[in-house]
């Protein structure tokens, strides 16, 4: 088993990176929130990395974190769950979004990644409920969640992404009123 790959990164076109080690290139599949983290091409990479052996290919999955790789680890043994459809739902959410859906079972949050139909939804809540990698969850402070949630309402409405919504959420005091956190995202945003 291949558990981490440190090199030199040569090319990352989505989803796939190009990892030169001495001279031999891996191919890499990665979600998007590793993929966003990637250093600048020719810089210095380390990923940990899951190894699929299939009867056609031997395929590479790369992640930033050993809690990605868990996560990914997790979905697979859900039935119905590829690999590409595990790696859709880590580009699509954040382990610590897909936790507080498991959490709180919302169907919702999961059916909003493509690929990923009602039924497979439930299948998956139902089947990670209480895994150690969903266990801990950051939620956010009483009080705050309304305000969070309408925030994020408000950038998916005007087009950002769950991973973009996600991260400006992050960059926000926690005290603030709706829409000054609205404001405040959206300058950040625009920054990136």
């Amino acid at each position: 088993m291949i558990g981490r790959i440190c090199g030199i990164l040569a090319t990352k076109q989505p989803p796939q990176v190009l990892v030169d080690v001495n001279g031999v290139g891996y191919e890499i599949d990665v979600p998007m929130s590793t993929f966003y983290n990637l250093p600048a091409l020719g810089e210095k990479i380390c990923l940990l990395t899951h190894l699929a052996i299939r009867e056609d290919a031997h395929l590479l999955y790369g992640f930033g974190s050993e809690v990605e790789r868990t996560a990914f680890r997790e979905l697979l043994k859900v039935s119905g769950i590829g690999a590409k459809t595990a790696l859709s739902v880590l580009s699509g959410l954040s382990v610590n979004d897909l936790s507080m859906a498991i959490a709180a079972q919302e169907v919702g949050r999961i059916v909003k990644v493509p690929g990923i139909g009602k039924k497979t939804a439930e299948r998956l809540l139902l089947e990670l409920k209480g895994k150690p990698v969903f266990a801990g969850a950051i939620a956010a402070a009483p009080g705050t969640e309304h305000v969070s949630d309408d925030v994020r309402q408000a950038l998916l409405a005007l087009g950002y992404n769950e991973r973009e919504a996600g991260l400006a959420l992050q960059k926000l005091p926690a005290d603030l009123p709706v829409s000054e956190a609205i404001r405040q995202a959206l300058k950040l945003l625009s920054k990136g």
